[in-house]
């Protein structure tokens, strides 16, 4: 029934997944493991689910390719994958890789937007998506930084404009300008954010793992947030912010 929950949970366009591509999994388990407490477990061929609390949050999987980007992906919910990827391209984005079955667990795709910001889309068979969010240790934010904003907020919001602006829509991604955090030369991006409670100490125990510091702490609307990386070269922010007040986490968390 939990998992029945979960998917009536994720309506089309809200973040309902992450998932990392590693040189290393073993040495991501290690490292993740460390920072956020997850445990892990094997689910589809060398990939695993990251677990706290026995909640699946995340997922560490080998890079099939040296040359591809080491990097966190944030994944929108997609009840019809495939009418999805058409609305994506006749809006002016890309299809990076098409709609493809991951054995029961989905289907997955990977897509950009017209500025070249990569997203993934999932649409659950199986595998719902995140059992527990919005918490210490799990997914709290991703934010898109792009070159032009409005060009972000146009593909968006004509996008995924129920899980923008619907009735009780509490987006889990916002959209800002490059130049607020990162160099203009950098490539448009989602930077995935995972929530903390001592920020401190998760920045000390990044560096101690290996991982480095990208963008020291900086305030933003929706909490206290540094920009940092794995050992392995995959960014990602830690978010502190009250807790109390955010949405409920996923049915059964």
């Amino acid at each position: 029934m939990a998992e029945t929950a979960a998917v009536d949970a994720y309506g089309e366009g809200v973040p309902c997944w992450v998932d990392v591509q590693l040189p290393d999994v073993e040495a991501g388990k290690r490292f993740y493991g460390e920072l956020f407490g997850w445990a892990f477990r094997a689910v589809h061929g060398s990939s695993v689910h990251a677990f706290l609390d026995g909640r699946p949050v995340a997922e560490l999987a080998p890079k099939p390719d040296g040359r591809m980007p080491t990097v966190w992906t944030v994944h929108f919910a997609a009840p019809d994958i495939t009418a999805l990827t058409e609305r994506i391209r006749a809006g002016g984005g890309q299809i990076i890789a098409p709609p493809a079955p991951v054995g029961a667990l989905g289907a997955t795709a990977l897509a950009a937007d017209p500025e070249g910001a990569v997203f993934g889309l999932w649409q659950p068979g199986t595998h719902p998506g995140f059992g527990r969010r919005h918490a210490p240790g799990s997914f709290a934010w991703a934010q898109l930084y792009a070159r032009d904003v409005s060009v972000a907020e146009s593909f968006y919001g004509n996008l995924f404009r129920d899980a923008l602006f619907g009735p009780g829509a509490t987006p889990d991604f916002g959209r800002a300008a490059l130049s607020e955090v990162f160099p203009p030369e950098m490539p448009p991006h989602f930077l995935v954010h995972f929530g903390v409670t001592d920020f401190a100490g998760a920045l000390r125990t990044v560096q101690r793992l290996g991982g480095r510091v990208q963008a020291l702490p900086f305030g933003a609307s929706y909490g206290r947030v540094a920009v940092v990386s794995d050992d392995q070269g995959a960014s990602f922010a830690l978010l502190q912010r009250e807790w109390q007040g955010l949405p409920p986490a996923s049915p059964g968390s």
